[in-house]
């Protein structure tokens, strides 16, 4: 097993990371019993495939457990399921010193995380992550959120988790195509600052997509650990530090927006397709050598993932794409910050971005 901690004084809690965990999950959740069933958050779709595993896991360990279902997709995380999972856990007369447990992708993991943030002021979660998304990136870090009419993640707050525990081997049952979408968020911690990460990823990236056991436990290790570095330093983008971790993010999402954020194009897709646009975008700016941009670019198309606006299906113009970007909860004072790259590990923060200069790249890249 591999542990890692994320660093934060009082609130500092452990990753754990091995093969077969969710089927010790109870040996690891034992201590944060009360007497109280664990109520237990899913998706229809990981309810079917996880759930029979964690039950038995905590029945063996002697703890009850009840299970809230909820629909599977971005859609849900929305107001509505927001009101109804605090309905149900209400019902259920969870306390302020109880634990629930988000068993599930970066949607439940977000939505139970806020609903835990704000029910009776706050109580506790763990996140049992069953995405490659979830398990490299959202489940780390605390950033919890839903939805709303003006943008993605609009409506949130940060509240760690106590514990996260990753069991790869749940991605067996995952559709290729969401391994895909995660795996952007695991190429994304190369771009950061690791550019042996990136040259990892570029040799053994195959390796990982077709389920190689040795090859994910090194990209979610390596992947986790640099979140939980970065955690420890920026809880909360005051320093902008964690900005960083936003690659890809500024344009990712408002191709999401285009799309309707339906399965048109996944989060992770849409990651993909920002990171190689911001890559290209900072090479137009004289900023990154075209060769970094271009190494970039033919990665993601290898592993099959959106790089481009034509790839991730958005045919709108630059005009309509920035029109999505000023509705982005990182706009300060009217500025809206990009994160750009002065090459492959050397992404930097940039507030001074004309969002002219992006509108008219938008234009000239669909072009070229």
């Amino acid at each position: 097993m591999r542990v890692i901690t994320v660093g934060l004084g009082a609130r500092s809690y452990d990753v754990l990371i091995e093969d077969g965990l969710l089927d010790r999950a109870g040996e690891h959740l034992a201590r944060f019993t009360t007497g109280r069933p664990f109520i237990v958050i899913a998706d229809e779709t990981v309810a079917k495939a996880q759930w029979p595993r964690l039950k038995a896991a905590l029945d063996s360990s002697g703890i009850d457990s009840d299970l809230i279902t909820l629909p599977a997709g971005e859609s849900t995380k929305s107001w509505a399921q927001l009101e109804y999972l605090l309905d149900e856990l209400l019902l259920r007369e969870v306390e302020r010193s109880d634990h629930i447990i988000a068993l599930g992708g970066g949607v439940i993991g977000d939505l139970v995380g806020f609903a835990a943030s704000i029910l009776k002021r706050g109580c506790h979660f763990v996140q049992i992550p069953t995405t490659l998304l979830s398990q490299v990136d959202s489940s780390v870090g605390g950033k919890t959120a839903i939805n709303a009419r003006a943008g993605k993640n609009m409506i949130g707050s940060f509240h760690q988790p106590s514990l996260v525990l990753i069991d790869p081997t749940v991605l067996d049952t995952l559709d290729p195509r969401e391994v895909r979408a995660g795996y952007a968020e695991v190429v994304k911690y190369g771009l950061i600052s690791d550019p042996a990460f990136f040259g990892w990823c570029e040799d053994e990236g195959h390796r990982l997509l077709a389920g190689d056991s040795d090859a994910r436990a090194h990209a979610i290790g390596t992947s986790v650990a640099a979140k939980a570095a970065i955690v420890g330093e920026d809880e909360r983008e005051t320093s902008g530090r964690r900005a960083l971790l936003n690659l890809g993010h500024t344009f990712g999402h408002a191709l999401e927006a285009e799309t309707g954020f339906s399965s048109t194009l996944l989060h992770g897709e849409g990651v993909a397709a920002g990171m190689a646009l911001a890559f290209r975008f900072s090479a137009a700016q004289g900023l990154c050598p075209a060769e970094d941009a271009a190494r970039v670019t033919e990665h993601l198309r290898a592993m099959g993932l959106p790089h481009d606006l034509d790839s991730a299906h958005v045919s709108a113009s630059g005009a309509t794409l920035v029109a999505h970007m000023l509705h982005d909860k990182k706009r300060t004072g009217g500025t809206l910050p990009f994160l750009l790259a002065k090459g492959i590990g050397q992404t930097f923060l940039d507030k001074t971005v004309d969002l002219k200069d992006v509108e008219a790249f938008l234009d000239a890249d669909r072009k070229g």
